[in-house]
């Protein structure tokens, strides 16, 4: 009460609501924003390229990118439980040269089940080092990296194995109902890691492990367990994925797979899942994985150098992380 006459605090500054507002802005935006980015994408390609859309080019881009595909389900995985996984390059190319060996002196069905074996045996190895011997994930999947690229290519004296078996390109040249065989693998292996990261307890406690690790640790979680589990599975996938490549090109080499690292790390990171762990998608995965592959076949199309088709895809991944580190302060404040 001044001079008698009665005086009322003006609120200054934001109210609760309208932070709330700003906060549903920022988490729409976030968990939708990928797929208005996937269709402008779509909208651009069929301007510049008029077959985009035509049924045969469709399954082509999805054939190609399905050992792709695998590999990044498995590393959305291993991201959200809080690691990274250098090593599935290597062991993309451990899995299909292993399984064209064989397959050159064997059976085609030995081949893939003794590379898909490796690829399982990387991962365990990855699961060790890092949860046993507490060694970064970062330089020991670069060190295991480097190690299953020096052994398999010792192994097959840097040859590549030439495979004209129907037997053993059955795998990635196969077409049932008029899809190649790849995508319907890729469909079914987004489903599966849909499943375990949504509808499953392990699924649960990856995202937990991966948000935040102590807590996880003191309400009973066995997080070396959880996070030991992401990188079997990676590994897995990865060797799956070669064994598909191999077959779809009828040739097993060690040198294959040099970019498949950084590339599904692309894809999961373009799809949205957090490099801190804790967060992410397999359907905003597979989104990524489509922007990727979009934007490759667009570059085909035109024939643009390779070169600007790294420098485009660097671009895309920095403005990924710096939008996830932006939607993460909008979020604190």
């Amino acid at each position: 009460m001044t001079n008698g006459t009665s005086t009322e605090t003006i609120p200054v500054g934001p109210t609760p609501a309208a932070d709330e507002r700003r906060l549903d802005a920022v988490r729409v935006a976030q968990n939708y924003g990928i797929y208005a980015v996937l269709v402008v994408i779509v909208i651009v390609a069929t301007i510049v390229y008029s077959g985009f859309l035509s049924p045969d080019n469709i399954k082509l881009v999805l054939s190609q990118n399905a050992p792709l595909g695998i590999v990044a389900v498995g590393m959305t995985l291993v991201i959200i439980g809080g690691g990274f996984d250098l090593s599935v390059g290597a062991i993309f190319a451990v899995s299909g040269t292993a399984a064209a060996m064989i397959a050159t002196h064997h059976g085609a069905a030995e081949g893939f089940v003794v590379g898909v074996a490796l690829g399982l045996v990387c991962g365990l190895i990855n699961a060790i080092v890092i949860t046993r011997f507490r060694v970064n994930p970062f330089v020991a999947t670069l060190g295991s990296s480097s190690l299953f690229s020096g052994v398999i290519m010792l192994i097959s004296n840097s040859n590549p194995f030439f495979v004209e078996k129907t037997s053993f390109t059955w795998l990635g040249q196969t077409k049932l109902l008029g899809v190649q065989l790849p995508t319907i693998l890729l469909g079914i292996v987004f489903l599966l890691g849909w499943l375990v990261l949504n509808r499953s307890v392990y699924g649960r406690r990856v995202l937990a492990v991966g948000g935040n690790p102590e807590a996880s640790r003191l309400a009973g979680v066995r997080t070396d367990l959880v996070q030991g589990g992401t990188y079997v599975i990676s590994g897995l996938l990865a060797a799956f994925a070669g064994a598909i490549s191999a077959s779809q090109l009828s040739v097993g080499q060690g040198t294959a797979g040099g970019t498949m690292a950084l590339q599904s790390i692309a894809v999961v990171v373009i799809g949205g899942t957090s490099l801190l762990g804790g967060e992410g998608s397999m359907t905003r995965t597979a989104v990524g994985l489509l922007i990727l592959a979009t934007l490759d076949n667009i570059f085909f199309s035109l024939a643009v150098d390779t070169n600007w088709q790294l420098i485009s895809q660097g671009i895309i991944v920095i403005g990924a992380v710096a939008l996830d580190q932006l939607f993460r302060r909008m979020r604190t404040k």
